[in-house]
């Protein structure tokens, strides 16, 4: 079952809506615009909580940020190296 839609006007600068017309594909610029107000709605939520974790556990470090970065990489690497043992 799909989720109710309701049927809304915009406005936006035309230069953007004629850029998103021209991107929106078969799925059309309605589900086009949907898409990216709820990436919007998915950042400003992000952003909301990391403001709450940094007001209760101040504010995260530049070398705390690169730390996780290379966890992060690192873990890509594994997976990579560990789908071509795979193969």
């Amino acid at each position: 079952m799909s989720e109710a839609t309701g049927k809304y006007s915009i406005t936006m600068p035309r230069d953007i809506a004629e850029a998103a017309r021209d991107r929106s594909g078969p799925s059309g610029l309605s589900a086009y615009v949907a898409a990216a107000v709820a990436r919007q709605i998915e950042r400003d939520n992000l952003n909301e909580l990391i403001a709450t974790a940094e007001a209760e556990h101040g504010p995260i470090t530049d070398e705390e940020i690169q730390a996780l970065r290379e966890e992060l990489h690192q873990a890509r690497r594994q997976q990579g190296s560990g789908r071509a043992d795979a193969a």
